[in-house]
């Protein structure tokens, strides 16, 4: 009979980050696109969601627009949320669209509010979703790397992604504590946006600074195999016309270092509101990082002096979040942490 039910009903696992959105369907990554959509503004239709978009982000002329729907972690523009995810589901191979009944686990930060959780619930009803979970994204990055959360032993995870940084202490199958601050892959996007107009008279867009924080960004300046100079190109605030500099790593990891040092901020708070037995765990396990923020270079190295505590970055850490969600989406009966809503 549970068979017969599942060859109707669709079963997708949604990784809706700020920055990009992941879907697991039939146990595989079958769609990773940016978290963007392009749409026009006379007709109010959508022109290009993902990837497509992205080419288009501030490229656009008047009668085009791009949307980045989340902010910090949640839902900002709801309609265009809507449309985004819409656009995203209807990528995924050999989808029967015919079907009407949808299952689906969406991953969120483990600070949101309960107005931020309906509309999450609402954005996922209203593209098809007839019986919606939602998961904390600490734990489902603790899934991902996989982590046994229903023993009584603590680990700590820190999920750094586009909009947010999470930190929680897992034990029990639950959250002990966590920290959730709004400093993350996009506060490091306009630190280095702020700093090339700052000390190079240099005005760059948000994808270019992201180029250059893939390319040299890192979290210290003695790296052991530091990366080339990275040429950067953008317009001249003096003269109005394009040039070229070079930056550096150690430039990239001075403009970092006040973002960087809140998210050490915030992971001393979390261990000093960790239960003694659970710390002593942490000591033996150490911290695990994952997210984009994780492949910054230097980054665990320099958590590990802050801390004195061993720093593990995971196996593909961009896509731990949305493998844990899928594995909640395989065994939902198993995990009362997940958050439901009321099936339709």
């Amino acid at each position: 009979m549970k068979k017969f039910f599942n060859f109707f009903t669709q079963e997708i696992a949604i990784d809706l980050g700020t920055a990009n959105t992941l879907i697991i369907h039939n146990d595989q990554v079958v769609v990773e696109e940016p978290s963007i959509v392009a749409v026009d503004r006379n007709t109010n239709d959508v022109i290009a969601v993902g990837k497509k978009a992205m080419m288009m982000h501030e490229k656009t002329h008047q009668k085009i627009k791009t949307i980045r729907p989340l902010k910090d972690g949640v839902i900002a523009d709801f309609e265009a949320a809507e449309r985004m995810i819409q656009g995203l589901i209807d990528m995924i191979p050999n989808r029967r669209k015919l079907l009407r009944s949808m299952r689906t686990v969406i991953c969120i930060p483990s600070g949101i509010t309960e107005v931020e959780k309906r509309a999450v619930f609402d954005s996922a009803e209203h593209v098809g979703s007839r019986e919606t979970y939602l998961i904390h994204e600490p734990m489902a990055a603790a899934l991902g790397i996989g982590l046994d959360v229903t023993e009584p032993v603590g680990n700590m995870i820190i999920d750094i992604g586009g909009g947010t940084t999470e930190i929680a202490v897992i034990a029990l199958a639950g959250i002990v504590c966590d920290q959730s601050i709004r400093t993350a892959g996009d506060e490091f996007t306009f630190d280095i946006v702020n700093y090339m107009r700052r000390e190079h008279n240099l005005l760059i867009g948000e994808r270019t600074a992201e180029q250059i924080k893939i390319h040299v960004g890192a979290a210290e300046q003695n790296l052991e195999e530091p990366p080339a100079d990275y040429p950067v190109n953008g317009r001249d605030l003096m003269t109005g016309i394009p040039k070229q500099i070079m930056v550096s790593h150690k430039e990239i990891s001075r403009c970092l270092d006040k973002s960087v040092a809140k998210i050490e901020e915030a992971i001393l708070k979390a261990l000093e509101s960790t239960p003694p037995e659970l710390a002593a765990d942490i000591y033996r396990t150490g911290l695990y990082l994952t997210g984009g923020g994780a492949l910054l270079r230097g980054l665990d190295n320099r958590i590990s002096k802050k801390t004195k505590l061993p720093v593990h970055i995971a196996e593909d850490p961009l896509r731990a979040v949305v493998r844990g969600t899928g594995i909640a989406l395989q065994n939902i009966a198993k995990f009362s942490f997940l958050i439901s809503q009321k099936s339709l």
